[in-house]
């Protein structure tokens, strides 16, 4: 059930050597990398005149996408974009657990079979500095090629910021080229079982040590209560990357810990302060207490399903992990599935991480021009109202279609989910450094949470990472 894209997510890191090799090559294409307001030689200049959807009639733009209920509510609606446009839309779609590996193979190579794709806003720091990926600030910016009606100031700016960088690691997100769009995103929050939460008297957690002991009440009492089998708090543990993004890193964050900080132009590990230490501690103390048993082997696919199972009392995950369970009929425990923002940091701090599903154009391709219509339309208001009222396309990337009377009347079926994502929109962003070791680095974090779950002392673990990823990532 590839609901949506987390711990399948394997990236595939290749050798520094195929970067090396194909970066010279890319870069060398005049790409309009920067985001300046000179275009800098890209291939959005070549659009001129007043702007018209047809231009680009006849043509054909191949898409290559994953398996995704975002996927699903385009693919049904394609025929309005060639109705639209004149453009025929040919596609593959491949699931979580080899998509990124077939966009890797195809990017490195400079092939450009496909002309768009799936990304995630993390994957930009992969994908960007070899250049391959088009700088979508010239298009954007080109009246000519970009309609009134996409509106630039209709996206959450966080969420448009989180695909904008300067390909320099260490640089804050939000300047240099938009090498991707935001298409559909996840916020990290709690949801809980309201039946359990009701027959053993429990409140959600405002404070993490309440998240702990809250945890841990559930697993002692719920058996008892009528819930076989019950444990406290899902969240993520296998060895990987996706481990880390969600609900720790949300918890982290709004203890106002960092992952990296960046000291003249050095990128250094910073998941060793005394501070962080001792979270990373409490953090694996309450997966012992208050856990899944198994939890060294639980993806985000696990933990959304044990929630609607009602083995776990808690999710601290993706909103919409446990929203595809909480949809009527879809598991035992929809209706009995409420949301809320998560404990606060120490002064009420609500920063939250992030997973943005995003649109990108290969640097290589061919008919850039009818790939930007593509993006344009896909990212639109129109699609995306129609993807999110009559599909499963949520979270909205567009302020309108949060505030639209139609979405809000459907999601009220979902108690504080509203007022969950309100709460957090505008605290929400990538809370991890921008750096090109990412998928590396995170796995060997998630490793030493293993190890210290499993009972090695977190200081001397979280020294061990922190001066492994120094020569790595510095």
């Amino acid at each position: 059930m590839d609901m949506h894209a987390h711990d399948r997510r394997r990236f595939l890191a290749l050798g520094a050597a195929t970067a090396a090799s194909a970066a010279p090559l890319l870069t060398a294409c005049g790409t309009g990398f920067g985001g300046g307001t000179k275009s800098d030689g890209s291939a959005a200049d070549d659009v001129t005149g007043s702007f018209d959807w047809k231009r680009a009639e006849g043509r054909t733009v191949k898409a290559l996408l994953n398996k995704h209920p975002y996927t699903d509510a385009l693919i049904a609606d394609l025929k309005a974009f060639t109705g639209k446009t004149g453009i025929k839309v040919e596609y593959d779609v491949f699931p979580e657990d080899n998509y990124f590996d077939k966009l890797t193979v195809d990017l490195s190579s400079g092939r450009a079979s496909y002309d768009v794709f799936m990304l995630g806003a993390y994957m930009v720091w992969q994908y960007g500095p070899p250049g391959w990926l088009e700088d979508l600030g010239p298009w954007m910016r080109n009246s000519s090629a970009t309609g009134p009606d996409w509106d630039q100031e209709d996206f959450f700016p966080n969420l448009l910021a989180a695909d904008q960088w300067s390909l320099k690691a260490g640089a804050p997100l939000g300047r240099g080229g938009q090498y991707a769009l935001p298409w559909g995103w996840e916020t990290n929050v709690v949801a809980y079982n309201t039946e359990v939460f009701r027959k053993l008297g429990l409140k959600p957690a405002e404070t993490f040590d309440e998240l702990r002991e809250v945890a841990g009440a559930i697993t002692r009492r719920a058996p008892g209560a009528g819930f076989d089998g019950m444990y406290g708090v899902a969240v993520r543990g296998s060895r990987s990357w996706a481990t880390i993004h969600p609900g720790f890193m949300t918890m982290y964050a709004r203890n106002g810990l960092k992952d990296f900080t960046v000291e003249g132009g050095k990128v250094k590990p910073a998941m060793n302060s005394p501070e962080a230490i001792a979270f990373t501690r409490d953090w694996a103390e309450m997966v012992r207490k208050g856990g899944p048993p198994s939890w060294t082997s639980y993806t985000w696919y696990q933990c959304s399903s044990d929630l609607g199972a009602k083995k776990a009392g808690m999710l601290f995950d993706a909103d919409t992990a446990a929203y595809f369970q909480a949809v009527k009929g879809a598991s035992p425990a929809s209706g009995k599935i409420a949301f809320h923002p998560g404990p606060q940091g120490p002064g009420g701090s609500l920063d939250t991480n992030m997973w943005i599903w995003s649109l990108g154009m290969n640097a290589r391709s061919r008919d850039k021009s009818a790939a930007w219509l593509f993006l344009q339309w896909a990212t639109g208001k129109e699609h995306l109202r129609k993807a999110a009222i009559e599909y499963s396309h949520i979270d909205p990337v567009r302020k309108s279609i949060g505030q639209d009377a139609a979405y809000k009347d459907k999601m009220r079926g979902f108690p504080g989910f509203i007022e969950t994502f309100e709460a957090v929109v505008d605290r929400t962003r990538i809370q991890f450094t921008p750096q090109e070791q990412f998928f590396d680095a995170t796995t060997s974090w998630a490793a030493a949470l293993q190890e210290i779950y499993g009972g090695k002392n977190a200081s001397s673990v979280l020294n061990g990472l922190a001066g492994d990823l120094a020569s790595k990532v510095g």
